[in-house]
């Protein structure tokens, strides 16, 4: 047993690639695909104004559109103030008990286990004063209440002997490395929750990897077929360009929860609709992966051939 933790400590001391503890887990944050071309910033426009034209751009998501310049540019307090004077405001800790909520279930059922929270515990504080007990019954309707609601208490308990006080607004003010670095000390907030917090409630670009997209990008062979969605998010964060990672994330989602055609894991539930001529317009750039490894082969084989 010895020999063994040994050799695993050399091996990771001897890795060339930089990388993060998250979680407890190793986060490499490097392209793990660099040979891998895919997508080109010319295709990423193309999926992103296919999708626009066929599904206009999803209203859930734009209140969430990046604000202007001058408005992001506020202090910390104007934030909260934004958010006792606002309804329609979000705070990044709503945002992050939402995303919280939102995992393994489905979107109708975490907006009604969020409403539910919110209800039963109007401020964050009633929340952490709560009994476990009666955390999980107002997010019951969510699923796996137990490990959510611990989860959440956990989040606001760490945040309160932190910072003083239960509010995640400093981390508008941080770059997305160190927003990364203090949200991953929460335990249960994993790469996926943190991606959407900086996409949703910090207007960050970063391109999260839900069930959807991860599907999708396999489909239409952005990564490789046995990457996983970890894998995934590293390199599409990589390859998409930061102007479309917005719409494109909320526009391949939504595509996802409707196509019935362009991911492999159709689970229980049917979707709302295919197309009426049976295809998904997604899909012919499947068949672009065949003339990119031909194009590709021809231009090494004429290189070599010069040589």
């Amino acid at each position: 047993m010895e020999k063994k933790r040994k050799r695993k400590k050399v091996e990771r001391d001897g890795e060339s690639k930089p990388v993060r503890a998250t979680n407890g887990a190793i986060e490499n944050l490097k392209d793990p695909y660099p040979t891998h071309p895919r997508p080109t910033p010319e295709e990423c426009l193309a999926v992103r104004d296919t999708l626009l034209a066929l599904h206009g751009f999803p209203q859930e998501f734009v209140k969430y559109r990046r604000k202007p310049a001058n408005d992001a540019a506020k202090s910390e307090s104007s934030h909260e103030q934004d958010a006792s004077a606002s309804h329609d405001h979000e705070s990044v800790l709503d945002g992050l008990v939402r995303t919280v909520l939102s995992q393994n279930t489905t979107d109708a059922n975490s907006l009604r286990a969020f409403a539910s929270l919110k209800s039963a515990f109007p401020t964050w504080e009633e929340v952490l004063n709560a009994d476990s007990k009666d955390v999980e019954d107002a997010i019951r309707c969510g699923g796996l209440a137990p490990t959510k609601a611990s989860c959440i208490k956990n989040v606001l308990r760490c945040l309160l002997e932190r910072r003083g006080k239960l509010c995640l607004e400093y981390l508008q003010d941080l770059s997305v490395d160190e927003i990364k670095s203090e949200l991953s000390l929460f335990k249960g907030i994993g790469p996926k929750t943190v991606a959407c917090v900086l996409m949703f409630n910090l207007q960050r670009d970063d391109f999260p990897v839900d069930t959807h997209i991860f599907e999708i990008a396999k489909t239409i062979g952005w990564v490789p077929c046995v990457a996983d969605r970890n894998k995934t998010y590293l390199h599409l964060n990589q390859r998409i360009p930061n102007e479309l990672m917005f719409d494109l994330n909320c526009l391949l989602f939504t595509h996802g929860k409707l196509c019935c055609k362009c991911t492999s894991k159709r689970g229980n539930q049917p979707k709302k609709k295919c197309y009426d001529d049976n295809t998904c317009p997604l899909l012919k750039y499947r068949n672009d992966i065949v003339i990119l490894i031909y194009r590709r082969t021809l231009d090494t084989l004429t290189t070599s051939s010069v040589e």
